[in-house]
């Protein structure tokens, strides 16, 4: 599954898992991202959004 927004770019990031003992683990935070049914130009098509460009109005589903 893509990875990327097609909206607003949001793309993954990374960062360490840190335990009490300071061990450090490399981990990724992943965006919510769908598989939607959009309209885009006048057309519809499907396109990979996260969850936040849906909830804030950058998108409409298409029905």
């Amino acid at each position: 599954m893509a990875k990327r927004c097609v909206i607003c770019g949001k793309i993954p990031s990374v960062g360490n898992n840190v335990s009490h003992a300071h061990n450090v683990v490399k981990r990724r935070w992943m965006p919510n991202i769908k598989k939607m049914r959009i309209k885009d130009a006048g057309s519809v098509r499907r396109a990979y959004v996260c969850t936040r460009c849906l909830r804030s109005g950058k998108v409409v589903k298409a029905i």
